[in-house]
């Protein structure tokens, strides 16, 4: 059989030496043949000899060193490089990599076939090290079967094995002594950095925390998507809550008003920003963390895949000594990415760039950030008039919201200054009609404004999985979508796999509607033209609509005609 010869060099050495008698090689080689294991496995297993004698001889014998796996700290990105199912069939655990070369943990180091498959996985050197099979089987299951969901279930399973009473039905009268001590429990200390940590390493960019009657429920949000990840027990509700406030620095006593906070967690070298939003629901309150992660803002306007005529239009209106650029579009856009990347782009040391920003998502070095706080009085028409005191070069208003903010960034733009900002309109040539109905003279606004960008985000097709797909042709007429507009297109999708979750998708691109302000548009701005007007005018003059943004988006197999239609209008 398969195990004799191996088993038989093996046993001889072992008897030879001493550890094992041949009754006990002979009772081992049984078990090892009826349940399909190596025969040190039995050997252990039975209680013939200690692993670690084991291991020593297997190493003896193959001239490969040993390792002893309870000594060994594991780096999850080193156990990342293996996929769970390989870990799992194969049974080797990755322990360190220096430069191409992997060294492994395996029982059976001679099985070359193993080597071969995690070479093509990898694509590194893989070496070889000897384990013992007991501890092997034990951290593979505890680290690789699984994954981040059953490890958080597991430790849910653990808490409601604990019987751990953290709430009651009166929880709105517990005391806050109480409640401080519910929260340093270790399950939810434990609970609360395990989806603080698996949200950024799934690359969440917001986590959702929502109480109900009989239950609460856990949600990411990724690539722009809700995703449900758990439902924690009821009884953990209060202190699961709490522990949230008291990481922000938040009142926990206060239930009825909606607060605001931070959290600064440290993953690796890595510092992670939460922004923490509480509000007071029917049954508790819903905590939102926005998550600021620095690592991942791309600030490079090349990477963001706009079309050549709009980049080209962009650079130059935000290279303008002055004059007011906008960018526009819902919650979540991308907007306040965009603006960030165009002032890393401007920002020098010959320029001083304030901003007024509510909240300050990320912190950019060399220029002047100010929080804008409603409560006290510091708004942003507070904010501007301060900042002209202060000799700036460039000017970053958070938004627009009102006439008052409005009508002193037109005047800061038409008094030599560079002045962004953010609105919250459909489209670029709605964005002038918006300003007007704000109370902005219409002169103003045509002499200030040099350019408008719209923007949404679209996901983008999982490049792992990524196939060829077809749509009834009713479907592409409820896009809108004329013959001349599908000529030459192949569209794509994601079948899913393990790399996207089973979505389809892997990340996000924006879709960019430019329009820069030339003399005709500026003379139809005076003239009280439509926005429809507007719109046919940029288009003449080479503007790309959203919708057209994205057809040439679906030229280049980047997302999905579901995205682009849900994204745009036509």
């Amino acid at each position: 059989m398969a195990v004799s010869a191996p088993a038989d060099r093996i046993g001889e050495q072992l008897i030879h030496e001493g550890l094992v008698t041949r009754e006990q090689l002979s009772k081992a080689l049984d078990d090892a043949r009826s349940n399909g294991t190596r025969v040190g496995f039995s050997l252990v297993k039975l209680g013939f000899m200690g692993e670690q004698d084991l291991v020593r001889a297997l190493a003896r014998q193959h001239r490969i060193p040993a390792v002893d796996l309870e000594r060994v700290k594991l780096d999850p990105k080193i156990l990342r490089l293996l996929p769970n199912e390989i870990a799992i069939k194969h049974q080797v655990l990755p322990l360190r990599r220096v430069g191409r070369t992997l060294t492994v943990a395996m029982a059976n180091p001679t099985d070359l076939g193993v080597l071969d498959d995690l070479k093509f996985v990898t694509r590194l050197d893989i070496e070889p090290v000897i384990a013992g099979d007991f501890s092997l089987r034990r951290i593979i299951e505890k680290e690789y079967e699984g994954g981040a969901d059953d490890k958080i279930n597991d430790l849910l399973k653990q808490i409601e094995q604990e019987e751990v009473e953290l709430v009651d039905d009166t929880e709105e009268e517990m005391s806050v002594t109480a409640l401080q001590a519910a929260v340093d429990e270790a399950p939810v200390v434990k609970l609360i950095n395990g989806i603080l940590s698996d949200a950024v390493h799934r690359g969440a960019s917001d986590i959702h925390l929502e109480c109900y009657e009989k239950d609460i429920r856990v949600r990411y949000r990724i690539d722009g998507v809700l995703q449900e990840i758990m439902r924690p027990p009821i009884k953990m509700k209060a202190a699961l809550i709490s522990r949230f406030k008291i990481l922000s620095d938040l009142n926990i006593s206060e239930r009825r008003v909606p607060q605001d906070g931070r959290i600064k967690l440290r993953l690796g070298r890595r510092v992670i920003d939460f922004r923490v939003s509480t509000l007071p629901t029917l049954f508790g309150e819903k905590i939102v963390l926005r998550i600021l992660d620095k690592g991942n803002l791309t600030l490079d306007l090349e990477k963001f895949g706009m079309e050549p005529k709009a980049e080209q239009d962009f650079m130059k209106a935000i290279m303008n000594p002055y004059g007011m650029v906008l960018v526009t579009g819902p919650t979540g856009s991308g907007k306040t990415t965009t603006l960030y990347s165009a002032l890393s782009r401007i920002n020098t040391a010959e320029v001083n760039i304030m901003t007024a920003e509510d909240p300050v998502e990320y912190n950019l070095h060399g220029i002047n950030q100010v929080l804008v706080r409603t409560e006290i009085g510091m708004t942003f028409a507070a904010a501007l008039k301060a900042f002209l005191r202060q000799d700036p070069n460039i000017i970053m208003v958070g938004e627009i919201r009102d006439l008052e903010t409005g009508s002193i960034a037109i005047k800061a733009a038409l008094t030599g200054h560079l002045v962004l900002s953010t609105l919250h309109t459909n489209d670029a040539p709605s964005t002038i009609t918006r300003m007007i109905d704000m109370g902005i003279e219409a002169f103003n606004v045509a002499s200030a404004v040099n350019l408008i960008t719209a923007q949404r985000l679209v996901r983008r097709i999982c490049s792992n999985c990524k196939e060829p797909v077809t749509y009834p042709r009713e479907y592409l007429d409820a896009a809108g979508l004329t013959d001349e507009a599908l000529d030459g297109i192949t569209f794509y999708r994601g079948a899913g796999c393990d790399t996207c979750g089973g979505s389809g998708y892997k990340g996000r691109q924006g879709l960019y509607e430019v329009m820069a302000m030339s003399p005709t548009l500026r003379r139809m701005v005076l003239q009280s033209a439509s926005t429809a007007d507007l719109q046919a005018q940029a288009i003449s003059e080479g503007m790309l609509t959203l919708r057209m943004d994205g057809l040439l988006k679906l030229r280049k197999g980047i997302t999905t005609l579901e995205e682009v239609v849900k994204e745009t209008a036509a």
